[in-house]
């Protein structure tokens, strides 16, 4: 699975590898957790960064506590929390490394997982929109006419999701489980609404190393929650 991620490259470098442009102002992540408001890509404006809350609410659902932040790439085409997503709402979740949790028999030993250079790298996602009561409120399509906008309190809440896949032979170690992180020239493709390639990323590049567990921790984001543990 992937429950937490890094984001700390600068905004000039983000900008410059996704072609994209911020129109806030970019913090950088140490430790993001489900639950954030996190910069994420959408095929609705591929040439701009949103902040979309990570935990993707269904638009039938009956409360917002209904999220999920990962999603099956073997199954997310026909899982009815993630189907209309797939054929209509994708995005790009920019990250430069995650963690995992190795069980080390007295507990558990958080891992960051990078590339070796910390280059920052597309996972892939979805998106959704979600307002209360979305079955009386007849929300129609995606776009903004099509959502009722009588009760002014009812604010929509955006969120996304991020793919997992098999685990590559660095992180095999870690979780059964990791993102899918898209080849840089299948980016486009994915949001596109295309057929892309879900296989695990190759490990060639990729490292794991063990950090503080501080991490564990949704509340510490700080720049040595990436530092290599003693």
């Amino acid at each position: 699975m992937c429950g937490r991620y890094t984001l700390f490259s600068s905004r000039a470098d983000l900008e410059a590898r996704f072609d994209v442009s911020f129109g806030f102002a970019f913090e950088p992540r140490y430790n993001a957790t489900p639950g954030q408001r996190l910069p994420v890509i959408t095929d609705e404006e591929p040439n701009g960064v949103r902040r979309l809350e990570w935990g993707l609410v269904p638009r039938w659902a009956d409360s917002a506590a209904e999220s999920y932040i990962n999603a099956r790439s073997e199954t997310v085409d026909r899982k009815p929390a993630f189907a209309e997503a797939y054929e209509k709402r994708r995005c790009l979740v920019p990250a430069d490394g995650f963690y995992e949790w190795a069980d080390v028999g007295d507990g558990k030993q958080p891992y960051r997982v990078a590339f070796e250079d910390d280059r920052p790298f597309a996972m892939a996602g979805l998106y959704e929109r979600w307002t209360p009561d979305t079955r009386q409120s007849g929300l129609g399509d995606f776009s903004e006419g099509g959502i009722n906008t009588e009760d002014e309190d009812d604010e929509p809440l955006e969120t996304f999701t991020v793919l997992t896949t098999a685990p590559n032979d660095v992180v095999e170690g870690l979780h059964h489980r990791m993102a899918v992180v898209l080849d840089p020239d299948a980016e486009s493709t994915w949001l596109d609404g295309e057929d892309v390639s879900f296989d695990p990323v190759s490990a060639d590049e990729f490292r794991a190393y063990p950090v503080s567990t501080a991490v564990n921790d949704p509340s510490n984001d700080r720049p040595e929650l990436v530092r290599p543990a003693e």
